[in-house]
């Protein structure tokens, strides 16, 4: 079975570690509202998505090595 291809790109930054663990705090929070695990990566991409009132794009959330 072939896995299907993604338009995800992955990309590197760089944060201040306070800015993580606030994200972190943050993810916490959001996770118990929506009752699923939120990361502080998803926290990231909504904002992106918001800031710059990006499509809904729900084909693949991708991972982080």
């Amino acid at each position: 079975m072939s896995r299907s291809k993604s338009n995800n790109v992955q990309i590197n930054i760089s944060i201040p570690a306070e800015w993580k663990m606030q994200l972190e705090n943050i993810a916490c929070i959001y996770s118990v509202e929506e009752g699923k695990t939120i990361t502080f990566l998803d926290l990231m991409r909504r904002g992106i998505q918001e800031k710059y009132q990006l499509g809904e794009n729900n084909n693949e959330r991708g991972t982080i090595s």
